[in-house]
């Protein structure tokens, strides 16, 4: 018998990743009025900050996902 697994993890994506498809693809999708409204919540941004030794060093606004692992 073969373990059960969801098929985002069959596709070779995090549940992040399919997530952020899946919202992104669901906007597209809408009518106006609801889809400008919807695209303005896809926007995001929060503060990055490094630890090293126990202290946390200084805060950077991030506004991209492709920044954040930098």
């Amino acid at each position: 018998m073969t373990v059960p697994t969801t098929f985002w993890r069959l596709a070779g994506v995090s549940y992040v990743q399919y997530v952020t498809k899946a919202s992104s693809t669901l906007r597209a999708a809408l009518k106006e009025p609801a889809k400008s409204k919807a695209l303005a919540q896809e926007t995001f941004s929060y503060n990055k900050s490094v630890w090293s030794n126990g202290e946390q060093g200084a805060k950077k606004l991030t506004d991209s996902l492709a920044a954040v692992g930098k």
